[in-house]
């Protein structure tokens, strides 16, 4: 078995908990906090997990939002079991086709 880890993203329900449900909605509340973002950048974050954060950008969200960092990210592990080998009766093959050992005979009358 295999770990896979993710990581999940509860900005926007957050966000919705304390009544805000556009994203231009924390412009305003992070520019008070001396975090200076584009509007298509606040949109990225609270629409797809980001792949990293700034500290002093989570910092502001948990003060806005009153919660703690554990609560916007969740560590989430999804346990994998391993496929199966191909072929895992023996021998190489597709499925249920399995090869035909061949023979090596000498033509009739060689080697005499």
């Amino acid at each position: 078995m295999t770990r896979k880890l993710s990581m999940l993203w509860h900005l926007r329900q957050l966000m919705a908990a304390k009544g805000m449900f556009q994203t231009t909605d924390l412009m305003e509340p992070l520019h008070e906090r001396g975090i200076e973002l584009s509007r298509q950048m606040i949109h990225r974050i609270v629409t797809k997990p980001p792949q990293r954060i700034n500290t002093d950008l989570l910092a502001a969200l948990c003060d806005i939002l009153d919660c703690t960092p554990s609560d916007l990210l969740e560590l989430h592990v999804e346990e994998q079991r391993q496929a199966p080998a191909v072929n895992d009766r023996g021998g190489p093959g597709i499925g249920d086709i399995r090869p035909i050992r061949a023979r090596v005979r000498r033509p009739d009358g060689v080697g005499e």
